[in-house]
C-alpha cells in the first residue's frame, strides 16, 4: 500500500512503542470526543480506532494523507483542511480532546488557537519540538519560560512526558523532540482583564532583557504603576499568578486615573 510523502515541514513518527505511549497518555474518557491533529500516516490512529468508547475524528490537509486514511480507515470521521483556518465547529462541538504529532513549524499557532478555544479543549497530548516543549512546561525563573509558558499555564497543567529521539522519525529531524500533556486547571477566569494580561505578558517577553518598567513603558499606563516593586524585575521572574496580580493592579490604577 502506497503511504503519503513527508508534507508541511512534518517529520512522520515510525516508531510503535512512541505512538503506543503517546495514545496512551491520553485522558479523555468514555463518549468523549478527541480530535487528531494531522495524523499523517495514521501511527496514532491506528492505537485511537482501537477505542470505540470515544468519539474520534481527525484532521488533516494533505489530500495524499487523507486518501490514505480513507482506505485504511473507512469509517473513520476526517476533517479535510487547515487547523489553524477551518472554523472550529467543523471540527469539534462541545468538550474535546486533542491529540497530535504537531508539525514543528506551527506548533506555537496551534496552542494560540487552543488557548481561544479553551473552553472547550479539555486537554491535548502533543509531540513537539524539544525546545517548545521545554518553554512550554518552564516555570518562572528560568530562560526558556516565556509568552507560551505564562499564558498556556494560565488556564492548563502542564505534564512534561518524555523525550523522543531523532530517530523514531522518517526523515530524521535535526532536533531532539518531547511529548507534553496539558489538563484544563479549575480556573474559569483570571480574575482580571484577559488582554490586557496578555498584552502586559507579551509586552514583557518582547524585551525579557529588561526591566518591567523598561519593557512596558511603551503601553503608557498610568505613572503610578511603573513606581509598583515587581516593575525592578525582568518578566522571566515572574509566575502566573504575579503576572495576574500585575494585571489587576494596572487596571486598578488606570480606573483611578479615570475618576
Amino acid at each position: 500500500m502506497v503511504r503519503p510523502k513527508k508534507h508541511l515541514g512534518q517529520h512522520f513518527l515510525k516508531d510503535q512503542q512512541t505512538a503506543r505511549k503517546i495514545t496512551e497518555a491520553l485522558t479523555a474518557g468514555p463518549g468523549e470526543s478527541v480530535l487528531e491533529i494531522g495524523p499523517g500516516t495514521g501511527v496514532l490512529t491506528q492505537f485511537l480506532v482501537q477505542r470505540p468508547d470515544i468519539s474520534l475524528r481527525v484532521i488533516e490537509i494533505d489530500r495524499e494523507s487523507v486518501a490514505f486514511l480513507q482506505r485504511t480507515y473507512p469509517a473513520l470521521a476526517i476533517v479535510e483542511g487547515d487547523f489553524l483556518e477551518i472554523p472550529w465547529e467543523a471540527m469539534a462541538t462541545g468538550p474535546v480532546h486533542i491529540i497530535g504529532n504537531f508539525p514543528y513549524n506551527i506548533s506555537s499557532q496551534i496552542f494560540f488557537r487552543v488557548l481561544a478555544h479553551r473552553q472547550e479543549v479539555r486537554s491535548v497530548v502533543c509531540m513537539l519540538q524539544k525546545e517548545v516543549a521545554d518553554r512550554i512546561a518552564e516555570k518562572e525563573g528560568s530562560k526558556t519560560y516565556g509568552i507560551l509558558s505564562v499564558l498556556l499555564q494560565a488556564y492548563y497543567t502542564v505534564d512534561y512526558l518524555f523525550k523522543v529521539p531523532p530517530g523514531v522519525f522518517h526523515p530524521p529531524p535535526k532536533v531532539m523532540s518531547a511529548v507534553i500533556r496539558l489538563v484544563r486547571n479549575e480556573r474559569e477566569h483570571l480574575g482580571c482583564d484577559e488582554a490586557l494580561f496578555q498584552k502586559v505578558v507579551k509586552q514583557g517577553f518582547n524585551n525579557r532583557r529588561k526591566t518591567l518598567r523598561n519593557a512596558l513603558k511603551v503601553l503608557a499606563f498610568p505613572a503610578d504603576v511603573y513606581s509598583l516593586p515587581v516593575m525592578d524585575k525582568r518578566a522571566e521572574q515572574l509566575s502566573v499568578d504575579d503576572f495576574i496580580n500585575l494585571t489587576r493592579h494596572i487596571q486598578d490604577r488606570e480606573r483611578a486615573a479615570r475618576i
